[in-house]
Parts: structure tokens; C-alpha cells; sequence
């Protein structure tokens, strides 16, 4: 498959995916949904064609977005300076509806940053140097593309949602990964993180896919805190990978 047929095919099945979760319904304790691949589209689809120019060894999965990340770029763990400057995204972004006053939509003028994603990708870009070299057998994407808040703007993650309410999502979710994970030829997916680990490993069950894990790089985790880069980094020669 060509390099642009491998892009078509991906931001395809993220379009299905977007519409998928825009059908579902989530309740209270949720009282804002933001899906990025409907308002920051312009971001997601510039990140896709920037990203992927052929088939991709090693795939890092996180969570969901974060609100000064992804939400803000619609580029996964997409800290606004290092989606613009390093990996070289820049859209229009227009805003979720509702949105909740304390979580603005501001896109690429957001002045807030996502320590995860500067902690990730400001990774990425002192290992490999540039975006073009780490994108040379290397992709980064989120398992859910929803951000979900409580009504005091707290921010609530896909595992803390009911059974009835993560089901049909997981399973938007799961048919992607799998489709995309195919369609990349990926060898390694590495879970940023047990929740994006553990999704992975059941949504590709089956296929010849090795897996791995990261510690995630929020500032809730103490870990994390005294040194992301340098305990990423000894995880990641432990597996071998390529480039690491």
C-alpha cells in the first residue's frame, strides 16, 4: 500500500471514528464531552498527513486529551509549541459545543502547556532531533479521542466511566486501533501508561503485535516528577526497540 494510501485510509477511519462517539451519550458525573476530531479536525488531519508517510514500526499510545494538549491542537499529547515548532502543525481551530467556561478553546493560542505532551515530544525531539526523523518508523496516537469533564471543569478519564457507558466507547475505540495498528504495519505498541497498555492489548488481540509500556508522563505522578525522560528512557532500551 502507497505511503498517501496509508494516510487516506487512516484519517478515513478517524473521521468513523469521530462520528461514532459523537452518536454516544454519556451522564452525570459528565457534563461536558469535547471530541477534538470534530472541532481541532483541521489540527487531527494536518498531524495524520504530517505523521504518516508510510508503514510505522512502533506505535505510543496514550490515554485521551488532555485540555491544553490535544484538545487545544487536536495533535495527540499536542503541547502547543512543540505540535507547532517541532512537529510543524498549525490550524484553525473552531470550538466544542457546549464549552465549559474554565476550559476554554483557544487552539494554537492556548498559553498554557501540557506538561505531558512537553514531556513526551520534548522527548522525542532531543532523542531524534527532528520531527522527520522520529516519524521515520515511529507514530504517537491516543486510544480515545474524547476529553471528559465533571461540571466543575475536573477532568474524568474513560476508566472512570460505568460499564454501560465505556462499553460501546471501548468498542469505537478498539475497532480503530485495530484498523489503524493494520494498516500501519506496526510491530510494537507501547502503552504511555497501564490504562492505554492494558486497551491495547485487548483491542489487539490476535495480531502478531509486541507490546510495551511507558510511564506516564503526567505531573500527578510522583515517578514522573523526579524524571520522566530518564525513566522512559531505561524502560525503552530494556525492550530493544529500534532508535532507543
Amino acid at each position: 500500500m502507497g505511503a498517501s494510501s496509508i494516510a487516506e485510509k487512516v484519517i478515513a477511519s478517524a473521521r468513523t471514528l469521530s462520528a461514532k462517539v459523537d452518536s454516544l451519550k454519556f451522564a452525570e458525573p459528565t457534563a461536558y464531552v469535547y471530541n477534538p476530531l470534530d472541532y481541532a479536525w483541521a489540527g487531527h488531519e494536518a498531524y495524520l498527513r504530517r505523521s504518516i508517510s508510510g508503514p510505522r514500526k512502533t506505535v505510543f499510545l496514550g490515554m485521551n486529551p488532555g485540555p491544553w494538549g490535544m484538545a487545544q491542537t487536536g495533535v495527540p499529547f499536542g503541547e502547543v509549541e512543540l505540535a507547532r515548532d517541532w512537529i510543524g502543525v498549525s490550524a484553525e481551530i473552531s470550538k466544542p459545543e457546549p464549552e465549559h467556561p474554565k476550559r476554554p478553546i483557544v487552539g494554537f493560542d492556548c498559553e498554557k502547556s501540557e506538561v505531558s505532551g512537553r514531556r513526551l515530544w520534548g522527548y522525542f525531539r532531543d532523542k531524534f532531533g527532528t520531527a522527520e526523523a522520529f516519524f521515520s518508523d515511529r507514530w504517537v496516537a491516543n486510544y480515545c479521542p474524547i476529553v471528559f469533564m465533571e461540571d466543575s471543569s475536573r477532568n474524568r478519564t474513560p476508566d472512570k466511566l460505568p460499564v454501560s457507558e465505556s462499553g460501546p466507547l471501548y468498542a469505537a475505540c478498539d475497532a480503530h486501533l485495530r484498523e489503524v495498528i493494520t494498516l500501519l504495519e506496526a510491530e510494537w505498541v507501547i502503552g504511555v501508561g497501564v490504562f492505554a497498555e492494558t486497551r491495547a492489548k485487548a483491542a489487539l488481540s490476535g495480531l502478531p503485535i509486541k507490546f510495551g509500556r511507558v510511564l506516564h508522563p503526567s505531573p500527578a505522578s510522583p515517578v514522573a516528577n523526579r524524571g520522566w525522560a530518564p525513566a522512559a528512557e531505561k524502560q525503552l532500551k530494556a525492550l530493544a526497540l529500534d532508535g532507543f
